[in-house]
Order: structure tokens, then sequence, then C-alpha cells
């Protein structure tokens, strides 16, 4: 009974190694998502908040997880299904930081000018971008979750739970355990700087090598987070959707992911923004 206990781990491992091989470029694409969502509020609420959105990935796996085993055994035809209409608001979330990043727009004062919020405000804006950050991950989690389901589909049904259980929980800890230390990078250089009294010292230099180097990293991951999006969503296309398969099969897959995504997320963006705003201006109208 041992040695089959033993061997079965041993499946066990190898079938998730193989399975985060398969799920590396979405972490990826997640931590850099994540990361631009998570950054951007004030330095004493942000470990706060970043625990806010872990609790809410957590939760996303344990609904997301039971799901996607039923889908698996009495319903697979529908897990396509489920990842396009994920791909399609993650394509539109990207259209939506292109647009508000090309187009000239006045920023809204309630929203961008922080003294002139109130305290009950800052906290309704908070708890939206927390919210916007959950959905977020729920789409990115499901198709880590769906990804790594398929690498270990023909293996008994208790070895897939634990092994994409442990790759959706090596997802959670290890994404936002790295997002946690990005967000974190300043207060971590003026303690550095604060170590000695002495000036322009080893450790003064880290510091403040760390908190300029902080800003430009959320800067970039901004934009690789943009990136993330278009090209994770077009790979749900692409490997979805068969026409979209087969359009021009001489471009290299990236290339045709990339194309995918920015043109879905374009026409998504066209069709639900003009009904945003809208109901925007019905909103602050009531407000």
């Amino acid at each position: 009974m041992l040695d089959d206990i033993a061997a079965l781990m041993d499946d066990m491992a190898v079938m998730t190694k193989v399975a985060a091989k398969k799920t590396a470029g979405i972490l990826g694409d997640d931590l850099a998502v994540n990361a631009e969502k998570a950054s951007g509020f004030l330095s004493d609420r942000e470990l706060p908040v970043l625990w806010a959105i872990t609790k809410g990935s957590l939760i996303n796996k344990a609904i997301l997880l039971p799901f996607a085993f039923l889908l698996s055994a009495f319903a697979p035809v529908t897990i396509p299904i489920i990842l396009v209409l994920g791909g399609v608001y993650l394509a539109f979330e990207a259209a939506e930081k292109i647009y508000e990043y090309v187009v000239p727009h006045v920023p809204d004062s309630k929203v961008e000018i922080v003294e002139k919020v109130t305290q009950e405000q800052f906290l309704l804006l908070e708890k939206e971008k927390v919210r916007s950050a959950i959905v977020t991950d729920f789409i990115l989690s499901a198709e880590i979750v769906i990804i790594a389901l398929g690498t270990v589909v023909d293996i008994p049904l208790l070895s897939q739970i634990v092994v994409v259980s442990a790759i959706a929980l090596l997802a959670t800890v290890g994404v936002y355990g790295i997002v946690a230390l990005i967000v974190r990078m300043d207060e971590f250089g003026y303690k550095l700087i604060a170590l000695n009294e002495e000036e322009n010292s080893f450790t003064d230099r880290i510091g403040k090598l760390l908190i300029a180097a902080l800003p430009k990293i959320i800067k970039t991951l901004a934009f690789v987070g943009t990136i993330a999006l278009i090209t994770v969503s077009g790979g749900i296309f692409v490997h979805n959707i068969d026409f979209i398969h087969h359009l021009f099969p001489s471009l290299p897959s990236i290339i045709r992911e990339i194309l995918a995504g920015l043109g879905i997320g374009i026409l998504a963006f066209a069709i639900v923004f003009p009904i945003k705003k809208m109901w925007l201006a019905k909103k602050n109208a009531k407000g």
C-alpha cells in the first residue's frame, strides 16, 4: 500500500510540474495584470487592499475548482464557451485601457483629485477598484484552472483535484506574494535609507534606487498588463473559435493572438462603451 501511495504521489508531482509549465505563461500575465490592478492606493492602504484582493482570489478559486471539475465530468462542451466569454471581457478591458491612454479626456475631479475626495468617497473608490481587481482575477483564475485541468484530464479524478488545486494555490500565493513585494518597494527603500545617518551610504543608494524604480516598474507593468490582456484573450479566441483559428495561418501564433484579442476587444468596446457612458451619466444625474 505504501508503495502504491508513493507511486501515486510521484505521478501527481510529475503532473503538477507539467501543469505548471502549461500555465506558466498565463501566470506571468496574471502577475502583470494584478500588479497593475493592485497599485495606485495610498501607502498605508496597500497591504490591506492587497490582502482583500488575495482573499477574493482565494474565494474565486474555491468557487471555480469544484465548478470546473463538475463541468469537466458532466458538461465539457460548455468549457470553451465560458473561456470565450471571459476572453471577451479581458479584451474589452484592454481596449478600454488603450482608449483612455490614446484619447485625451478631462479627469473627473471627484475621482482623480485625492485632496477633494472625502473619506467616505475614497473608501467607495477603493472598494470599486478592489471589486474590479477581483473580477479580473476571477477570469484569469478560470483560464488557469481550465488550462491546468486540460493537462490532467486523462488521470483519475482524485489526482486531478490534487494537481489542479495545487496549481490554483500556487497562482494565488505566488502571484500576490510577488505583487506585495513590488508595491512595497518604496517603503523598504525608505527603511534602508533610515538604517544609518551616513550620507550616500550603500544602503542609501539601494534605498533611493528602489524608490526611484517603483513608479517605472508600475508604469511598465501597466503596459505589460494591457498587452497581457490582449494576448491572453487572443489566445482564447484562436484556440476556441474555429473561424479565428484558421485565419492568417501563415502568421506567427503570437501575432494572430494579438490581432484576435485587439480586434474583438475593439468590437466589444465599441458596443459596450456607449452603453456604459449612458449608464454613468444617468447614475451621476441621479447622484
